[in-house]
């Protein structure tokens, strides 16, 4: 086994980040006073700044979690832990000159660029080591010694995936199962790990229990006979063919729990999504305002009735809204009832098949978007009746109700629109949660502006 300066353990990586982190916060503020002063030490009362910066450092990033061990886990994830840290830093810092009698000088253009200057210099630093971490472990560095309990599919699966990935630092050294798995040692039957443990096993540092969730009195029987490892354990179950929505594990009461689907838009990341709605649908609502007033004099001149056409539409945790379209066809065509789909048989005014086609028709959804009833990205809303239908018929269905509606979609721009297979648009819908963030949303919008406006399947 290899053995260095990287070690089996991750303190020095974990003393590295700290000692890291303390120079970009001296080096950015040492920069930023140049910038903003042409002086390093431009006040003597800006050393109480920067003390008082790495205090709050010292305390707030262990507490967040910024130096647990990444090992395996996305880049992005880290990266986004640390510019929030440093965000929080900052505003904590702010908050107490706030609260202060000014005695404290507090300067606005040293603090934005000292903000600006530290988050670039922090990003950079944590993917640089991030990258040494990971050459060094591909090179059989600082590992993590792993032996694997089972012998089915999702072992088979997870030991494939470890061996792919050298980078993150996982070393299997054999599993323990009525079969062996190709490319691996079989230590043993599942009765002969403790005694492995016991006996020459001290050198493994971590135990995973690979097993499916049906095995519950195996698992049990293997977890009593662990009762005096002092390895980390680990249970991957077995997932597969579950429709599982962002899910993760968490911590609630101390009780560790499985989230099988989650809402990725919660806490933080709401409050981003409703402002990404509220700003780019009011600049969008002014930008197209004298083509909503166009599209509007058409309607009213085409055909007798309404401007808009509302309809009651299911959204975000199943509460109904109603939606605003242009009225494309003539009032009272559904007094006989409505059915899904056969978009090309209905009855519509020679203005409202332009604007159908067009999907000009949806523009109004934007005034939707402002009032919070829709976002601009998010799955299609249904009509309630069909929801009733469709949640019965089709795997997944009302989990695409655990976000708000869109007036675009991860589905829309890929083709499953109008007409088309419902079970393809669940399934990009499901995708569209299941992946979501922000820049996720902007790559959809730029889409949708290039190809997502005129589609063969709208009508």
């Amino acid at each position: 086994m290899n053995v260095g300066l990287l070690r089996e353990h991750h303190f020095f990586v974990a003393l590295m980040h700290r000692f890291s982190d303390l120079c970009v916060i001296l080096f950015s503020f040492v920069a930023s006073a140049y910038f903003t002063f042409e002086s390093i030490w431009p006040k003597p009362n800006y050393i109480i700044t920067l003390f008082l910066c790495i205090v709050i450092a010292l305390w707030l990033y262990p507490t967040l979690g910024l130096y647990r061990t990444w090992r395996g886990e996305s880049k992005l994830k880290e990266l986004g832990l640390t510019v929030y840290c440093w965000t929080l830093n900052l505003s904590i810092l702010g908050f107490i000159y706030y609260l202060s009698d000014n005695s404290v000088i507090y300067d606005n253009e040293f603090f934005t660029c000292w903000y600006g200057t530290g988050l670039v210099i922090f990003i950079i630093f944590r993917f640089s080591i991030r990258i040494f971490l990971n050459y060094f472990r591909a090179k059989g560095r600082n590992q993590r010694h792993v032996i694997v309990i089972g012998d089915g599919k999702i072992a088979r699966n997870l030991i494939s995936k470890i061996k792919k990935s050298p980078w993150a630092g996982y070393s299997i050294i054999g599993n323990f199962g009525e079969e062996q798995i190709e490319g691996t040692v079989q230590l043993g039957g599942i009765n002969q790990i403790e005694e492995y443990i016991s006996g020459g096993g001290k050198d493994i540092d971590q135990i995973w229990i690979a097993l499916p969730l049906s095995d519950e009195l195996l698992i049990e029987r293997i977890i009593i006979s662990l009762r005096h490892a002092t390895q980390t354990i680990r249970y991957i179950p077995d997932m597969e063919g579950f429709r599982l929505i962002n899910h993760s594990v968490s911590d609630v009461a101390g009780v560790p729990v499985i989230n099988i689907s989650v809402s990725p838009i919660d806490g933080g990341s709401r409050i981003f999504k409703a402002l990404e709605d509220k700003i780019l649908s009011g600049l969008i609502v002014l930008i197209i305002s004298p083509i909503l007033f166009v599209l509007a004099i058409g309607v009213k001149l085409t055909s007798p009735g309404p401007i808009f056409y509302r309809q009651e539409r299911v959204s975000w945790n199943g509460k109904t809204f109603m939606m605003l379209k242009f009225r494309s066809m003539p009032q009272n065509s559904e007094k006989n009832g409505v059915k899904w789909g056969n978009a090309k048989e209905k009855t519509t005014t020679k203005f409202g098949q332009f604007i159908r086609k067009t999907s000009l028709d949806e523009l109004p959804q934007f005034l939707n978007v402002l009032k919070g009833d829709m976002s601009i990205v998010g799955p299609r809303p249904e009509r309630t009746v069909f929801v009733e239908q469709f949640k019965e018929d089709i795997p997944g269905y009302m989990q695409k109700h655990m976000v708000k509606a869109g007036i675009t979609g991860w589905a829309q721009i890929n083709g499953w629109r109008g007409d088309t297979d419902l079970k393809k648009r669940i399934e990009c819908d499901l995708y569209y949660i299941d992946n979501w963030s922000i820049t996720f949303d902007l790559k959809i919008i730029l889409l949708t502006v290039f190809k997502g406006f005129i589609d063969k399947s709208a009508y």
